[in-house]
């Protein structure tokens, strides 16, 4: 079975992860491991135009991880997952979706940034 993407944790994202327990972190992982190789919205869920969310539920919690896609290199299709949150209510909280745009935008510009050099 062919990997459709690879995931590259942000600076925060890995802190979130961090600061969950061991089995926490291990079903978060193993989930965005799934969703590499199968299209399921439990696991990996469009938002809105850009951003999407890593979903896991252990123990009654959701737990979501923002991502975006990141596809300038031709070759190699990457999913840069921006930060993590507990998920307390039904709705996903706007100011995480925005946050998640926010970084999404920065990180394009220091990209192309880069390339210009």
């Amino acid at each position: 079975m062919k990997k459709n993407f690879d995931v590259e944790l942000l600076e925060e994202a890995q802190a979130f992860l961090e600061n969950l327990g061991e089995k926490e972190r291990k079903k978060i992982f193993y989930n965005i491991r799934k969703a590499q190789y199968i299209n399921d919205n439990e696991l990996f869920k469009k938002l809105n135009d850009n951003i999407w969310e890593f979903r896991t539920l252990y123990n009654s919690k959701a737990y979501r991880l923002f991502a975006f896609w990141d596809k300038s290199q031709k070759t190699n299709t990457v999913v840069i997952s921006t930060h993590g949150i507990l998920k307390k209510t039904q709705k996903t909280p706007t100011k995480e979706i925005d946050k998640a745009e926010n970084i999404r935008i920065e990180y394009l510009k220091n990209k192309d940034d880069e390339k210009r050099k």
